[in-house]
């Protein structure tokens, strides 16, 4: 989808429409843009951007609170449409997902056309403008999802796989992120060709699994399958504080008040049933850089998130706390499955 959450609330406020629009917190409560509209895009303003650098690079930004209840339901709307065409949904978000229509009846069984119709059915039942990637390989419709943006698609057909990857930046993968990008091009490596041209071995040594993983891509290797049940890995919460804080106390006192409890709601809905394998904490600093620890424990401990807090914050260095997130991973699911079937 196009700027999804921005779209809704400009479908739904005349008032809206032509505006730079952005849907986030407040600049007072230290928030961050979750989504803007391509007319707030044109003065730099991005998702993740905290409020007051998006209100500095636009002053006359229209900043709304989000309505997360009709995102999600729209998002259902979506994959309505979508399941007309393919049982093979695989959901990335709230506003994207993978589809395989290779066995699809529909539209001649093409591609190109089923795409065409799904964001035409998106837009006149729900007055919203998709855009589509289509290609043969998960890594590749994802790229060309972005090529033709906003309400646009772009279609990779298998005879230029090849052509297209070449040509690709690696900053365009997924997974590559700007700290992995910096090092690829101190060594040498700006475009999937260049990598096609290393040698595999020197990849892996230097880059690890990202070496691997780009030197397949790079090949036009990608064999993932759309995966319509995705396996939940770890639960978590956080809380970004209006007015920083720095002391074990005021940590704690929002650990046990506010983030454990809500922790253990959520894990008591997870489904199935699920053990905890590791619990984490998350800290984010008033530079904004973060920290994280995990242990392995096998159940939800508050006392146990005491002492992981006492190490995370041995890292503070006298700096103040934004931000503050407790996580929990979880068994993975055929574990769980194999154990419920035991019990029984």
């Amino acid at each position: 989808m196009d700027c999804f959450y921005a779209a809704v609330e400009t479908r739904d406020n005349l008032h809206y429409r032509g505006k730079a629009l952005a849907v986030g917190g407040s600049e007072r409560q230290r928030g961050v843009i979750s989504t803007c509209n391509y007319e707030a895009r044109k003065f730099g303003v991005r998702s993740a951007m905290p409020t007051a650098q998006a209100l500095k690079l636009c002053p006359h930004l229209l900043l709304v609170p989000g309505r997360m209840q009709v995102y999600k339901e729209t998002s259902v709307k979506i994959r309505e449409i979508f399941s007309r065409y393919t049982p093979l949904i695989e959901p990335l978000s709230l506003d994207e997902a993978y589809l395989d229509v290779t066995d699809s009846p529909h539209c001649q069984n093409s591609a190109t056309l089923i795409a065409e119709a799904i964001r035409s059915d998106i837009w006149n039942e729900l007055q919203l403008t998709a855009s589509a990637g289509v290609a043969p390989l998960k890594f590749l419709a994802k790229i060309a999802s972005d090529m033709n943006k906003p309400n646009g698609q772009f279609v990779i057909p298998p005879d230029r796989v090849q052509a297209v990857i070449d040509e690709l930046d690696l900053g365009k993968i997924p997974g590559v992120g700007k700290v992995s990008l910096e090092k690829l091009n101190k060594a040498g490596l700006f475009t999937c060709l260049d990598v096609r041209n290393s040698d595999y071995r020197d990849l892996i040594v230097r880059f690890g699994r990202l070496g691997a993983s780009l030197w397949k891509k790079s090949h036009g290797i990608d064999e993932r399958e759309v995966v319509v049940e995705r396996e939940r890995k770890s639960i978590g919460v956080e809380r970004t504080f209006s007015t920083n804080i720095s002391s074990f106390e005021q940590c704690w006192q929002m650990i046990e008040e506010k983030l454990y409890p809500e922790l253990d709601m959520r894990l008591s809905k997870a489904k199935p049933k699920r053990n905890v394998i590791k619990q984490g904490i998350k800290v984010k600093f008033a530079d904004f850089k973060q920290t994280t620890i995990e242990h392995v424990h096998n159940r939800l401990d508050l006392a146990y998130f005491k002492d992981l807090l006492r190490e995370v914050l041995e890292r503070q260095q006298g700096r103040e706390i934004r931000l503050l997130g407790l996580s929990v991973m979880l068994e993975p699911l055929e574990q769980a499955r194999q154990l419920t079937m035991f019990e029984d």
